[in-house]
């Protein structure tokens, strides 16, 4: 399959067909099988409720979050159009009094799913009240069965590993970090769940700088697209990357059998030998 990860910067739209015409072009110019956008992109359409609104952190989130029914049926077009998964940038919905942080997983055929973030980094939790929705999801599609880690998630070993014993081949991580620190975080958690889990891991970044939208000020990161250095794989993990901040699609063809056959034959197994860690106490 033809994989294409996203370095994706956050523009100012005055009217929604110009946020139409961004994603089609971005969608039309990928020439891939699955795209992957990354965490918060669709923040960008807080713009639509002008300067005001978009500096406003509580009155951001509810601006986009009324777009979603239109965004939803623009990526179903795009998906449909392109014959295509797209998993689409994540962003809130209020199915309660406080938002989620969700990305939705779309195909030719139309919407498959989403997946809502777990965990809340600092920023979510003390300054921006987005919320944890707990619940891991498994996707199978005709390009194979995916999970999907938003950002924060990526960091957490026993998510990952949930989602890989539920037969998960390949797994989506959307981030968005205003540091280096934290954009190595999540590379570092996204090269590990590959690592461990013997699979395939897209990373898909938001960058640069945006002065009319506080929650997205700096954004940094460099999109890439990693698998197990186990003797299937590139000896680095990295299948293919991007330049640090640089915007545009990072792109690899990925054969899926390659994740049974380091599953059963890698130079090591930590897959199959994850839970001999049981067996691993104090003495």
């Amino acid at each position: 399959m033809r994989i294409a990860a996203a370095a994706y910067p956050i523009d100012w739209f005055d009217d929604f067909a110009a946020y139409e015409a961004k994603l089609t072009r971005w969608v039309q110019t990928a020439q891939a099988d699955l795209l992957v956008f990354p965490e918060y992109g669709a923040m960008e359409l807080a713009s639509l409720g002008g300067r005001a609104t978009a500096a406003d952190l509580e009155a951001g989130l509810h601006e986009v979050a009324r777009h979603g029914p239109a965004v939803e049926a623009l990526h179903l077009r795009l998906a449909a159009a392109q014959g295509c998964h797209i998993l689409g940038a994540s962003g809130p919905v209020f199915d309660s009094p406080r938002p989620v942080n969700r990305a939705v997983l779309y195909g030719p055929e139309g919407r498959i799913g989403h997946q809502d973030k777990q965990i809340m980094t600092r920023f979510e939790r003390e300054h921006w009240d987005v919320t944890g929705a707990p619940g891991l999801r498994i996707f199978d599609t005709a390009l194979g069965r995916m999970g999907v880690l938003i950002c924060y998630d990526s960091e957490f070993p026993l998510l990952g590993r949930v989602l890989a014993e539920a037969g998960a081949e390949i797994l989506l991580v959307p981030s968005c970090t205003d540091t280096v620190a934290g954009f190595t975080r999540v590379r570092i958690g996204a090269m590990a769940r590959a690592l461990e889990s013997q699979c395939v891991v897209v990373h898909a970044p938001t960058v640069g700088a945006c002065d009319w939208l506080p929650a997205l000020d700096e954004n940094r990161g460099r999109a890439a697209i990693y698998g197990p250095p186990d003797g299937f794989w590139p000896e680095t993990g990295i299948i293919a990357q991007g330049g640090m901040d640089a915007p545009g699609w990072v792109r690899a063809q990925v054969d899926l059998s390659r994740v049974r056959d380091s599953r059963r034959d890698g130079a090591v197994l930590p897959y199959a030998h994850w839970p001999e860690q049981e067996n691993c106490r104090l003495v």
